[in-house]
């Protein structure tokens, strides 16, 4: 296994909302294809999949590919995408969502090196801080941002939808 983290590219799409589907990220109410479509109308650049190419060692590269682009598809037709993170910077705090990596190559450094790059691309814009969101049953989610430095913070989270994708959310 070799690893590298690169920006997505349209050709990643299905691959990346099956590992989204398997991770436990989707809901009825968030139509996946339409968030990746938006992102990609948003510092699309910090939209970053790792992808597997067969012949490495066992553990994550952190080597990032410079040169791919989201409009360009992947060269290599061997990559499986088995990672992947949504980075965001508003002017204030910094943002990660869609933090995922395939089931079969968890506990290999993958999400870990997913968020070191994200951090790093959102440091480079000025940013101060990053934030994200975990679901509160989600303990092992927890624990790995725990080990990665990340301190929960008493808060009221609220949300309204603007365009809806599905079903209405759950009351």
């Amino acid at each position: 296994m070799s690893i590298t983290i690169r920006p997505f590219a349209l050709s990643d799409e299905d691959a990346v909302v099956a590992l989204w589907h398997e991770a436990g990220l989707t809901r009825p109410w968030n139509d996946p294809h339409a968030d990746i479509r938006r992102k990609l109308t948003v510092q699309p650049e910090l939209f970053l999949v790792a992808v597997d190419t067969p012949g490495g060692g066992d553990e994550a590269d952190p080597a990032v590919a410079d040169d791919a682009a989201p409009d360009r598809a992947a060269t290599d037709t061997a990559q499986t995408i088995v990672g992947s993170v949504m980075a965001g910077y508003d002017g204030h705090r910094g943002w990660l969502s869609y933090l995922a990596a395939a089931s079969s190559h968890r506990g290999r450094g993958i999400g870990r090196a997913l968020v070191a790059e994200a951090e790093r691309l959102l440091l480079e814009r000025g940013c101060p801080k990053v934030q994200l969101m975990v679901r509160p049953d989600n303990a092992a989610a927890r624990g790995f941002y725990d080990a990665l430095g990340y301190e929960p913070f008493e808060t009221w989270t609220t949300g309204k939808r603007l365009i809806v994708d599905g079903p209405a959310a759950p009351d």
